[in-house]
């Protein structure tokens, strides 16, 4: 009689007895078999015969494991282990009991070792039986009926691959012949060694019956755990279906053993496969919101692999088992979301710049004449990792206080090698670090310095006529911080430079910067666009190589716009400063550049050259050399993502219609005014005439932040400094809040519409990026970034998670993430930064669009993806 009936999914078998009664008779039955087996007298020959074929099988198999798991033939002192139970042509009945105990511990052993495999392995269902004239037990094979396609196909991937073919088909039978051979050794090994223990135990048939049938439970559940990779329950349908299979009166005994099980899973020492099983029915239970007599199948979820749901569901026994001290472990795995989230794993620690820190890219440069190592190298694929946190981390100070000091620990441990040393610069005290005024560059202070310019130079004039600047060579960028008095935009770049650490300086005291170079690609940026180029003290070559580096500078300065120099060969006599001014003042003549003057600041002991581009092309055509040439026609000035250096000058506009043919309107005006080449012959990117879209557009951000963002979204803007917008469009967003105490880098995406340069026309700045690369800056850097429609317009070309990742890189922690786009995209996000253990303030959500604001905590998982992966 059969004690168990087939379920639908072959990968768990459930146990349904038809009667106490029948239970004890077989149970008697068994145990006398087995007393058969270990008594003095005489093996059956058919019993014999069997567990010689079950060894030489099992030999097989190990032998098998050996190699596949090791890689090599097994060698002699591993011959003699493997051989060790087949030196004699049978069984003795004083060693075969340990032989088989010894088949269980190796196939143990194997399976610790061989999770791929045994996940491939796949069994049938069984039943026993017992021969009533020899007393022996026997398994044998259950008909199935097929189950839905919906249900899932249990069959080996290698069996069904081979289904194809008539050759196909016979190994497919083998395939699946070594599995059952598999399972008939694992459950009888494990029903002998049970009905031993018991009869050592003097147990009473009641007793002997459950360990029995609990011993069996736990084998196939263990083998469908196994196999399935301890994943969830799709179809809480498969219970009633199940349930209709169950024989008349079999319901009770069901019953019977998941209070048996409930009652072992408070013990502490329970086994882990009955860990998995009741994790999996609790589940289930609330999930149906009541207890059900005959449990579903395990159905498991194919999008996710079945190594890492192994590896989900021990972190969550364990979770179970330790308390909530484990909890980080759980995260470290596929959480509830569906998401995995691991430790970036590079030098670079907790200051990693992906596409900087390529140091697989770096070594193939076999020489860095133009400083190839310090531009952007992103890796082939985006890393979707997490940037750990420094040690004893704080809260960014505040601005303005943050411009004079930063907390210590915030910033690279290297950078702090000789800071005591160095006079007038950054100073530590305690876990402080102060930036004076007066510095290095500036001995009578940055604000000195600035008022100084202006003198030398009046039509500067700053936050009026002069906005928007680039700052080559910040330092610890002093002159930016300072100018924000004037009401002066300032992009401080430098290399990336982690003993020295200035862009990270700058950024962690509230200061526009990013990192890049003037090296052999232009800079990302549109042309025409800054109203002034800075370099103090700086040492770019400015005049090798034909002036390359000067002429990126002449591209992206506005027609009209000044050019101020303060390095050494501006004042100093020594003979390699004298050649180098001879060869400055020839390039800056030949580029029709104006030398305005040349000023001695005597306090700080220096002297400084404003040089002032052409508005015209009169100087370019009356020219008697044609060095450095004209640019192209077809040579874009714009373009400027992974784009080349030229060694060229671009004409300057001229007309009514074209942009850099007239200077700007002054600060603030500019900001709320369409420039004057917007006319309305032009289609804006809505299809409205570009000067009323750009009206509306600024209208509608105000109303958007004023009723919306300032009240709704549980931000504390007061606290906000270092803003980015990462899809900006006309900049209507930073035009918006212009007047709080913060700035926005405005992000223009390399697949939108060029809208950069109308954002500089407005008196904002901002960057060329994509969003599939890492962005050029330190993590940790910003306070908001703020999201418009960029998830959706990228999820064809990205992996979604990694930018997820790239947000929580720069972003501060307490920082903050507003996005705005299509509700499922914006559910998504909820998921993702759910799984990113983020507080999601608020979620808003119609059919067409929703909105999602979240802010980043200090979780990091515990584990480290492999180093290879980044280096």
């Amino acid at each position: 009689m059969a004690i168990g009936k087939p379920r639908a999914n072959k990968r768990s078998s459930g146990i349904s007895c038809s009667s106490a009664v029948t239970m004890a008779v077989l149970v008697t039955v068994c145990v006398l078999g087995v007393w058969m087996l270990t008594s003095s007298s005489a093996v059956y020959p058919s019993t014999t015969t069997q567990i010689n074929n079950l060894r030489d099988d099992t030999l097989s198999d190990i032998k098998r494991r050996f190699v596949k798991f090791h890689r090599k033939i097994p060698d002699d002192a591993s011959k003699d282990k493997l051989l060790d139970h087949t030196t004699n042509a049978s069984v003795s009945e004083d060693n075969h009991s340990d032989f088989l105990m010894d088949v269980m511990k190796n196939e143990d052993e194997s399976k610790s070792h061989n999770d791929l495999e045994n996940i491939q392995e796949k069994g049938k269902d069984y039943k026993l039986q017992v021969d009533e004239s020899s007393g022996e037990v026997r398994f044998s094979n259950i008909e199935v009926e097929p189950k839905q396609e919906s249900m899932g196909n249990d069959v080996d991937d290698d069996a069904e691959s081979l289904n194809d073919s008539d050759a196909g088909k016979q190994e497919a039978e083998q395939l699946q012949e070594e599995a059952i051979e598999k399972q008939e050794m694992e459950i009888s090994t494990t029903v002998v060694k049970d009905s031993l223990n018991g009869m050592e135990g003097e147990a009473s048939a009641e007793e002997e019956q459950k360990q029995i049938t609990q011993k069996i439970k736990e084998n196939t559940m263990t083998r469908g755990d196994q196999d399935t990779g301890n994943e969830y329950d799709q179809q809480s349908d498969m219970g009633n279906q199940d349930d209709k299979q169950t024989e008349p009166g079999g319901e009770d005994d069901t019953q019977e053993l998941e209070d048996n099980k409930e009652q072992e899973s408070v013990n502490e020492g329970k086994e882990k496969s009955m860990q998995n099983q009741e994790e999996k029915e609790e589940q289930e239970e609330d999930k149906e919101g009541e207890s059900q007599q005959g449990r579903s199948s395990q159905i498991p979820h194919e999008s996710e692999t079945q190594v890492d749901q192994q590896e989900d569901q021990k972190e969550r026994q364990e979770e179970d088992t330790n308390g909530t001290s484990e909890t980080s472990k759980v995260a470290d795995n596929i959480d509830m979301y569906g998401y995995q989230w691991k430790l970036c794993n590079v030098k670079a620690g907790t200051n990693y710049i992906p596409c900087l820190d390529n140091e697989i890219a770096i070594r193939n440069f076999h020489h860095w004449q133009h400083n190839e190592h310090h531009e952007r190298h992103c890796p082939k694929e985006t890393p979707d990792c997490l940037v750990p946190l420094p040690r004893d981390y704080k809260t960014p100070i505040p601005w303005p206080q943050s411009r004079d000091k930063i907390w210590l620990h915030n910033v690279p441990s290297q950078a702090l090698s000789d800071l005591k040393g160095r006079p007038n610069s950054v100073k530590v005290t305690g876990e402080i670090i102060t930036f004076p005024s007066a510095e290095t560059r500036f001995t009578h202070g940055a604000g000195h310095y600035i008022d100084f310019l202006e003198e030398a130079a009046p039509e500067i004039a700053w936050g009026k006529h002069t906005r928007v600047i680039l700052d080559v060579g910040c330092g610890i960028a002093n002159f930016g911080g300072y100018l924000f008095d004037k009401d002066v935009l300032a992009m401080s770049f430098a290399p990336r430079d982690d003993h020295e650490a200035q862009i990270q300086f700058a950024l962690e005291r509230g200061i526009p910067a990013i990192s890049a170079i003037m090296g052999s690609q232009r800079l990302p940026f549109p042309s025409n666009v800054f109203d002034l180029v800075h370099c103090a003290h700086c040492r770019v070559p400015w005049h090798k190589e034909g002036g390359i580096l000067l002429l990126e500078v002449n591209r992206m300065l506005r027609p009209g716009g000044y050019f101020v120099w303060s390095a050494t060969p501006v004042y100093r006599t020594h003979e390699e400063d004298i050649q180098i001014w001879k060869e400055m003042s020839a390039l800056t003549v030949a580029m029709c550049w104006k030398l305005v003057t040349i000023k001695k600041d005597k306090l700080n002991a220096i002297s400084v050259a404003v040089y002032h581009k052409p508005d015209s092309n009169e100087c370019y055509h009356l020219r008697k050399t044609q060095q450095p040439p004209m640019c192209e026609l077809n040579d874009d000035p714009d373009a400027a993502w992974y784009e080349p250096l030229h060694a060229c000058m671009h004409e300057v506009p001229m007309g009514e219609t074209y942009r850099g043919s007239h200077w700007p309107e002054e600060w603030p005006d500019r900001v709320q005014k369409p420039p004057y080449w917007l006319n309305k012959s032009q289609i804006a990117i809505s299809g409205k005439p570009t000067a009323n879209d750009f009206i509306a557009d600024y209208e509608h951000w105000k109303q958007v932040i004023s009723k919306s963002y300032m009240s709704k979204l549980g931000i504390n803007w007061s606290s906000l400094r270092n803003v980015m917008d990462m899809r900006a469009t006309y900049g209507g967003f930073a035009a918006a809040v212009k007047d709080l105490n913060l700035w926005v880098l405005n992000v223009v995406n390399i697949d939108s519409p060029d809208t950069l340069p109308l954002i500089f026309e407005r008196g904002l700045f901002g960057i060329y990026h994509d969003w599939c690369e890492s962005f050029s800056t330190y993590p940790r850097t910003y306070d908001l970034l703020h999201a418009d429609y960029l998830f959706s317009n990228l999820k064809s070309r990205c992996n979604i998670k990694s930018v997820m990742a790239e947000v929580d890189r720069i972003l501060r922690p307490g920082g903050n993430l507003i996005a705005r786009d299509e509700s499922s995209m914006i559910m998504e996000i909820e998921k993702v930064l759910k799984s990113l253990h983020w507080e999601v303030n608020s979620t808003f959500t119609n059919k067409q669009e929703g909105i999602i604001s979240g802010r980043k905590s200090i979780w990091r998982p515990s584990i480290y993806t492999a180093p290879f992966l980044f280096e």
